[in-house]
């Protein structure tokens, strides 16, 4: 058990994380997809200062490139990878696409806090800058759309986007050199992370709109590029955290809403279930927006970003893109996002694309980001995800705690 307090006294915010691993995102052929794993989940061990096995739960986060890769996550092979096979407790798999990252958390703060598991890795990988890429256009244009309505029309994740942010526009009255801007203010993040894809190439919102028209608004440049990745957190009580760390990372409050499946069926494009979300997850913090220092909201298109940050209530309703081009959410600016480049910049790495914005909120805290990105004193985060057709709109509010063995 975790300490001596009666079940009823433990929750989730019991619970803490303590290290994240990264591998660079992008394409990389050489790598394989379990090595990518054991490479990320041992690079999180060593940054929480554990052993694999320390670990006695393994949440994995699914893979979309492959079905064989897929089942090896479900049969357990990254156990026995790691050496823990007849050592761990339990291994097992959360999918809710792009919110995947939140759900995963609460299941592993839910075993932690009532003294089901001691240490958690949580760890997921992608090959989707490797994979045919025939492939992933086919999944791209079949996964989450009602083959009886919507498939038959040509929709595509590009065509959701597209009509996400054309009535986003439509509404707020946001400009193409808007939504431009929100591209390179996410790249210019990604310029300092040495993880991201496109970590060395510069963009303009000149570059932005001369790019192909993919489905009408958005361009090339405003889709996500398809990238290999992968990334792993350790998690674990308060009650060991303190006893071995100066620092550790606590989830203050989170919340959610299931909004729709079909896009067609989602009634309020431009707003989403972010405001019921966030409600939510403040009540449970017991703060704010005016107290959050850094946003990791879910990115995949330009207007997703801005429908979440304004429904977090970080920015004016309709505002979001504005306040964006503005420079007030790139280096340098106000209310840093998306810190890593996002998906946009830093390579959407499929499911683990949100998880690895989680990583990313979860490093800053930590104060790990390296000195060209780190945000200076950032002690409360909020992170946002959504998956599937932006089904769902998924907050979780985080918060740095300093008083372990250092003090």
């Amino acid at each position: 058990m975790t300490a001596d307090r009666p079940l009823s006294d433990r929750t989730v915010q019991d619970a803490v994380f303590i290290g994240v691993g990264e591998l660079p995102s992008g394409k990389y052929p050489e790598r394989n997809f379990m090595g990518d794993l054991v490479a990320a989940s041992h690079l999180a061990l060593e940054d929480a200062g554990l052993t694999p096995h320390d670990i006695d739960t393994v949440v994995l986060i699914p893979c979309l490139h492959s079905f064989i890769d897929q089942a090896d996550l479900i049969f357990s092979r990254l156990v026995e990878e790691l050496g823990l096979a007849g050592k761990a407790k339990s291994s097992f798999m959360v999918h809710s696409g792009g919110s995947t990252s939140d759900n995963a958390v609460r299941a592993a703060g839910s075993l932690i806090g009532t003294g089901e598991a001691e240490n958690v890795l949580v760890v997921c990988g992608e090959r989707w800058g490797s994979a045919p890429v025939e492939d992933m256009v086919d999944m791209l244009s079949f996964n989450g759309i009602p083959l009886e309505w919507e498939v038959p029309t040509g929709l595509t994740f590009n065509a959701i986007g597209a009509l996400i942010q054309g009535r986003y526009m439509h509404e707020t009255g946001s400009t193409p050199e808007d939504m431009a801007e929100v591209c390179v203010s996410l790249r210019k993040w990604a310029n300092l992370n040495p993880n991201a894809m496109y970590r060395d190439r510069p963009l303009s919102a000149a570059q932005v709109l001369a790019s192909r028209m993919v489905s009408d608004p958005l361009h090339a440049m405003e889709c996500p590029m398809m990238a290999d990745g992968a990334v792993a957190l350790v998690m674990t009580s308060a009650e060991r955290a303190a006893s071995r760390h100066d620092n550790w990372v606590r989830v203050a409050g989170t919340g959610g809403c299931v909004s729709h499946y079909s896009i067609g069926q989602e009634y309020d494009l431009p707003r989403m279930g972010w405001p019921k979300a966030a409600e939510q997850a403040y009540n449970a913090a017991g703060w704010g927006p005016e107290d959050i220092q850094l946003a990791e909201v879910y990115d995949s298109y330009a207007a997703v970003t801005c429908i979440g940050i304004e429904g977090l209530g970080l920015v004016p309703p309709g505002e979001g893109a504005r306040t964006i081009a503005s420079g007030y959410t790139s280096p340098g600016g106000r209310l840093p996002l998306n810190t890593n480049g996002g998906l946009l910049s830093a390579g959407h790495t499929g499911v683990g694309g949100g998880t690895a914005l989680l990583a990313e909120g979860v490093r800053q805290l930590l104060g790990r980001a390296g000195s060209e990105r780190q945000v200076e004193d950032c002690r409360r985060a909020v992170i946002g995800g959504s998956g599937g057709s932006y089904m769902d709109s998924q907050v979780m509010l985080l918060e740095r705690v300093d008083g372990g063995v250092g003090r």
